[in-house]
């Protein structure tokens, strides 16, 4: 796959260049992203954001972790898909959200891990040798 890789929402009014690889790529099986991504889990681009470039407009959105730290959202004033994740407290890291498909044009990502598997829905199955953690790693 060649970078840099442009993307956009549903409706197209927010875009972003993305120039190099993600440093990991995270499925999440907590009930908060089976929410946001209305599927079993949700898959996550960790990107520096020295590596990513937006535009269109955003409105966000937070709340409190049960790790403690911040979780704040920005989405697509248009169509509302959600974009990324980020806390403010980490501004150099950006959680690429990327819907089980992706919102990148023929280019997914394939997870490299699974996070909150205690929340998993029982008839998921996760690849056999796939790292797995009950939580977050580390918490």
């Amino acid at each position: 796959m060649g970078y840099p890789i442009e993307a956009s929402c549903q409706c197209g009014q927010v875009t972003y260049k993305l120039s190099a690889p993600p440093k990991k790529v995270i499925a999440c099986h907590c009930r908060e992203c089976q929410k946001l991504a209305t599927s079993p889990f949700s898959v996550t681009a960790i990107v520096s954001a020295a590596d990513i470039e937006f535009s269109g407009t955003m409105h966000e959105w937070g709340r409190l972790a049960e790790s403690g730290n911040r979780n704040n959202a920005k989405f697509c004033s248009g169509c509302g898909n959600r974009i990324f994740h980020f806390n403010p407290e980490e501004p150099d890291v950006i959680k690429l959200k990327l819907k089980p498909v992706g919102m990148i044009d023929d280019t997914v990502f394939a997870p490299t891990m699974h996070v909150w598997v205690s929340e998993k829905l029982s008839w998921y199955q996760i690849p056999e040798g796939m790292p797995t953690f009950d939580k977050q790693p580390g918490a």
